[in-house]
């Protein structure tokens, strides 16, 4: 039995595409935690507030639309990382 690399470059796109997705969406997810922090310690101006809540609904808005456009689904990019569990929260 030989071990082969799946070279179909549909196949090597798409699983790219879902890395990258994934990193970005771990990266969202945790400044969307920092600025919550920053929130609930009283860091940030109502102004900044603000700010930072429309940038990260866009974000979020973002991310859903990369996901329909490459025919990715959200649950696919959270990484199933063995005994220490999933790479995302699970909401």
């Amino acid at each position: 039995m030989t071990d082969r690399i799946n070279a179909d470059p549909e196949t090597a796109e798409r699983s790219l595409v879902s890395l990258v997705l994934t990193v970005v969406e771990l990266l969202r997810q945790l400044m969307e935690r920092q600025a919550l922090r920053r929130v609930d310690h009283g860091d940030l101006t109502d102004e900044q507030i603000e700010a930072v809540g429309q940038t990260l609904m866009r974000l979020e808005e973002r991310m859903a639309e990369l996901c329909e456009h490459f025919d990715v689904q959200p649950e696919d990019l959270n990484l199933d990382l063995g005994p220490l569990g999933s790479l995302l929260p699970r909401d």
